[in-house]
């Protein structure tokens, strides 16, 4: 095998050998690589003929499959693997794939932006399905899945990629503004809630992963049965949702972020349920316990199928019983509770007071400092780096990794906490669209405001969304806890040169960088 499209990849070059770091094994990252030369294949079919329902959903389904800590289970992948290639030869027979392992071993600078083309991809693939999950769809996001593809299996040169990486950024900004909407029409505007980590006595389920829908489908089948719902990590946000909100069995947040999961979930009480990506693999103490629906899946765990019928989870819950009495859990920081719910839709309804509040020097500077968190000693740097900010700064934070500081108590700007969660990692189109309005307000270029993005990340959705923030432009980018092993030194260049992108380095002297 060879892998090298996360953050914790072996020695920051690549995963090798029998396992990678995140436990897929080396037979499981080889049927990956196998489903995305078929898909490739299958986009080449389209150009030659017309999609169809079912390529457009394989496309899509089959790019989320290979996304890190998705999918672990060989059966699938190749159940996948075949329904790629039946497609295909319906569309048009005589395609050939694309073997996706020769960009492992193509120049390294046209592999560096055909895999920054194919992360991406994969990342904005998992919005698309999430809105498609929903009734939405877009076809120019739709279109750009094969001609990205497309483009990976072609000969093209270093000044022909490098638009189509913009580009992949550009139309995730699109996919991304289309699951806003799907999420806000199907439930509502988010509002600024406190969610609370103790877990009371009696029956409960986790759920984990990011899909909202999966989680609404869960609390209609759980409703009157006497048993309470708990987020987990990236479905934190779910809480600020008044169309979920109303079901008063949904109770609080297990946990912290994805990372920790093998020792909070130890001897758990109770079923999780994994709807999306964000799985480690699964030890004894609770396998029992553990289910999977939509791309996810798992060896030897129940997976529950399109029919979203969750009785077996519902039973589990019951079997197990939950904790005996209320079990006080903590965030990183040993806060009790965690505030979410301040998606662009609220922050902008108050656009006016905060701009008031830049105006009277009351509010200084703005910092976004979120993204995917793990496990890396180094991330620790980001909590530092919230803690140092100075009390008339802002934080905004999103994704899985706000659990490093979401838990702090950083004090309020009149009224306005100095941590603002947005919610899930594509919710950064919330923090784009609030800056964009700033930068409006204040007739400037979004680099032109007091705004620092100080960003960590671990897999392929971080990958398009940072895809997202370069094709607008936006520059002075701090990224960690270290740059991508896939980024070759001349690709780098190139990004520095045009955004001044960098790493980071101390929570002391990048804060001492930014505001002087």
């Amino acid at each position: 095998m060879f892998c090298f499209q996360c953050q914790q990849t072996a020695h920051n070059t690549g995963c090798e050998g029998k396992a990678g770091v995140c436990g897929k094994k080396c037979d499981t990252a080889n049927y990956q690589d196998e489903l995305t030369s078929g898909l490739i294949g299958l986009s080449r079919a389209v150009q030659s003929a017309k999609p169809t329902k079912e390529s457009d959903e394989l496309i899509i389904t089959g790019l989320f499959t290979t996304i890190t800590n998705v999918n672990f289970y060989n059966d699938t992948i190749i159940d996948l693997i075949d329904k790629v290639a039946r497609e295909k030869e319906k569309i048009a027979a005589d395609t050939k794939n694309y073997d996706v392992r020769d960009i492992w071993e193509d120049d390294e600078d046209i592999r560096s932006l055909k895999s920054l083309i194919l992360f991406g991809l994969r990342g904005m693939a998992a919005y698309a399905y999430h809105a498609f999950a929903l009734g939405f769809t877009d076809p120019e996001v739709t279109s750009f899945f094969y001609e990205g593809l497309c483009a990976i299996g072609e000969d093209y040169d270093v000044d022909t990629l490098f638009p189509l990486v913009l580009k992949t950024g550009e139309v995730n900004f699109k996919c991304m503004a289309l699951l806003d909407s799907a999420n806000t029409e199907s439930y509502g505007t988010p509002v600024p809630t406190e969610v609370p980590l103790t877990i009371e006595k009696g029956p409960f389920i986790v759920v984990s992963g990011h899909d909202l829908h999966d989680l609404e489908l869960l609390l209609e089948q759980t409703k009157d049965k006497g048993i309470n719902i708990y987020t987990h990590s990236e479905m934190l946000p779910a809480h600020g949702y008044p169309g979920l909100k109303k079901y008063k069995h949904l109770k609080g947040n297990f946990g912290t972020a994805w990372q920790s999961q093998q020792s909070e979930f130890h001897n758990i009480p109770g079923p999780i349920l994994f709807t999306t990506n964000c799985l480690m693999p699964v030890r004894q103490s609770y396998s029992d316990r553990v289910f999977t629906t939509s791309v996810v899946s798992y060896p030897d765990l129940v997976h529950i199928g399109e029919d979203k019928d969750f009785t077996p989870v519902i039973e589990k819950a019951l079997e197990c019983g939950g904790y005996k009495e209320d079990e006080h859990m903590k965030g990183i920081n040993d806060g009790s509770t965690v505030t979410t719910g301040f998606a662009h839709g609220t922050v902008l309804s108050s656009a006016g007071a905060i701009i008031d509040l830049i105006k009277k020097g009351k509010i200084r500077h703005f910092f976004l400092i979120g993204g995917c968190d793990g496990a890396a000693p180094g991330r620790s740097y980001y909590t530092e780096f919230a803690k140092l900010t100075p009390m008339d700064t802002i934080i905004l934070t999103l994704a899985c990794g706000k659990y490093r500081i979401n838990d702090l108590d950083l004090g309020h700007i009149d009224g306005f906490p100095r941590i603002l969660d947005m919610g899930q990692c594509n919710d950064a189109y919330s923090a784009i669209k609030v800056a964009l309005a700033l930068a409006d307000a204040f007739e400037c270029d979004v680099n032109d405001l007091p705004l620092s993005l100080v960003l960590s990340w671990y897999e392929q959705k971080a990958v398009c969304i940072l895809l997202t923030l370069l094709s607008l432009g936006i520059k002075n980018i701090l990224l960690g806890p270290t740059l991508p092993a896939f980024i070759s030194p001349n690709v780098l260049n190139i990004l520095v040169e045009k955004y001044n992108i960098g790493p980071i380095s101390s929570p002391e002297e990048d804060l001492k960088k930014i505001l002087g």
